[in-house]
């Protein structure tokens, strides 16, 4: 079934519910990566440091390159993109387990990436996603458009390809723990329209 949503920016006092969908969107990961900010004592919990982050007026991925679907006036879903340019051979690897994602999105300079795109559970099968892609495609502007996903993610790769992406590279991630199944990063491009 599908239900309408609305689309629209992301605002700076929603920053709380966006990490949660980033979270959700990254399996995880995003929790994982912020979880240092508790370490260094900025945070007391994952989520409130990626609430900081997301709060931020500026870098990468903040609450300006969000966008939300909201349905019965709750947010559903989100999405966060932005434009690579070569400064993002600049920027230096917090942990290792950036490092092949960083070297995945130096392929793309000149693409409008999608970095998260995520939909809670209750909503997924109702076209939030599909709308949601399809507005990151208006707001590239006719330049390709590129994301990265787990290998294992079939779903999310489903959707990609029936919308026009294609894979072009892959590259093992780096295990978050020892014991953790392990993946491919996997990097999509959809042609510029």
């Amino acid at each position: 079934m599908t239900m309408a949503a609305t689309l629209r920016p992301a605002e700076r006092n929603e920053a709380a519910e966006l990490a949660i969908l980033i979270d959700i969107a990254s399996h995880g990961f995003a929790s994982w990566l912020w979880y240092g900010g508790v370490l260094s004592k900025s945070a007391e919990s994952a989520f409130e440091h990626g609430r900081d982050m997301l709060r931020q007026d500026s870098g990468l991925g903040t609450w300006r390159d969000a966008v939300v679907a909201v349905v019965d006036d709750e947010i559903a879903g989100l999405s966060v993109s932005y434009g690579i340019d070569a400064s993002i051979g600049e920027i230096e690897a917090k942990h290792p387990v950036l490092v092949p994602l960083l070297a995945l999105q130096s392929r793309v300079i000149g693409h409008w990436f999608i970095d998260s795109l995520g939909v809670y559970r209750n909503h997924r099968g109702k076209g939030i996603g599909r709308a949601l892609l399809e507005h990151e495609f208006a707001r590239a502007g006719g330049a390709p458009v590129s994301l990265i996903t787990e290998s294992h993610n079939d779903k999310a790769q489903a959707l990609y390809r029936m919308n026009g992406f294609e894979e072009v590279a892959r590259t093992e991630a780096v295990p978050l723990f020892e014991d953790m199944k392990k993946h491919d990063w996997v990097l999509f491009t959809r042609k510029a329209a």
